[in-house]
Parts: structure tokens; C-alpha cells; sequence
């Protein structure tokens, strides 16, 4: 693939190639990927098997309306917005679809996993991609801060807040898997580190 191609395919998805890898446009450090799993915690079934992934400095978020780029490059990956807002302040997690959640202003720090699970702070550029069953609240944000919500095709959102129940067990076990990483498009980090075992 020639160089011009390829830096302008990554130009129309907010990136650019510099020192160090992949990086979001106009961000001073390159795009980092962590990722972890979490595992039952009481009443919050979270995912044995497919980790949490973390991009930090995803997207730069300067402008009028910085959460149209994170939903500009979800339509783009395969995964359709449907809301902007927060994270709530209780435990819930989702069984009807798996979640990215791109953080297009303000801080916050969130609980992922359920009661006493993982703390993690994010801020305006990251994104949070969350497999089904993940719990999460939100611990405390500041007063700017905002979220875009998306899902893969044919996936949604339910509030949960208690054990599943035997059909819900039966959905998270068998919802597919998106067919593209929402950040990282065709080949990205969903495909090399969301296996079924």
C-alpha cells in the first residue's frame, strides 16, 4: 500500500502516523490501547472472557461539538450512535448489546466491574469499549462531561441491576460479536483480543 493511501485513510479516520505509532490528529501522544478482564463480582455477571478495551487519546475533542467525531468514526466502524449523555451513578450493566462509550468532554471516574470492582478515570479522548454484562457507574464527573453511546448493528441497550436471570444468562453467552473494532475499523483491537474460548 502506497504511504499518500495510507496516511490519508488514516487522516479520514482522525489519525495520523507519527513517532511511536498510530496517533489521534492534532493529539501529542500516540493512541494507547489497555485492556483487561473482569470477572464475576456479586450480583454483576461482567465477562469471563472477552476483555474491557481502553483507548486513551482516541480523538482530539476541540471544537463547537467534539461529540460528532465520536460519532462520526462509530457510523464509520460499524457501530451506530444512539444517545449522547452521561453514565449513570448506580451499578448497571447491559445483556441486550455490547457498548462503546466515547468520552467527548469533561473527567470522570468510573467503577467498572460492579460494587468495589476497578476504578478507572477517563477523560475527554478516551473511549471505553465494554462487552456485555460489564457493570459500570459512574463515581464521580465533573460538570462538562459527556458521552457518546453506540452499538453494533442490531444491538441495543437494557438497564440491569440485579443477578440475570436464565434468558438474560442465554444472551449475554450468545450475542455476536460486532464485525469491526468501533475505533480501529476492520482488523483493530476487537479482532485480536475478543475470543470465544
Amino acid at each position: 500500500m502506497k504511504r499518500r493511501f495510507f496516511n490519508s485513510v488514516l487522516a479520514g479516520l482522525g489519525l495520523s502516523l507519527g513517532e511511536g505509532g498510530v496517533r489521534a490528529a492534532g493529539a501529542a501522544t500516540p493512541v494507547r490501547v489497555e485492556s483487561f478482564i473482569l470477572h464475576p463480582n456479586s450480583w454483576v455477571p461482567n465477562n469471563s472472557v472477552l476483555p474491557v478495551i481502553l483507548y486513551r487519546n482516541a480523538l482530539p475533542t476541540g471544537g463547537d461539538d467534539p461529540a460528532a467525531a465520536f460519532e462520526e468514526l462509530f457510523q464509520k466502524n460499524g457501530w451506530p450512535p444512539q444517545w449522547r449523555n452521561g453514565v449513570y451513578s448506580f451499578h448497571h450493566y447491559h445483556t441486550l448489546g455490547h457498548e462503546v462509550l466515547g468520552f467527548s468532554k469533561g473527567t470522570a471516574k468510573l467503577m467498572l466491574g460492579g460494587p468495589g470492582a476497578r476504578e478507572v478515570d477517563v477523560q475527554a479522548g478516551d473511549i471505553a469499549l465494554l462487552p456485555a454484562g460489564t457493570g459500570h457507574m459512574n463515581l464521580e464527573s465533573d460538570a462538562a462531561f459527556e458521552v457518546v453511546g453506540a452499538y453494533p448493528p442490531g444491538q441495543e441497550f437494557d438497564i440491569v441491576r440485579q443477578k440475570p436471570d436464565a434468558a438474560q444468562r442465554l444472551r449475554l453467552e450468545s450475542l455476536p460479536f460486532p464485525a469491526s473494532d468501533p475505533v480501529e475499523g476492520a482488523g483493530g483491537s476487537v479482532s485480536k483480543l475478543w475470543k470465544y474460548q
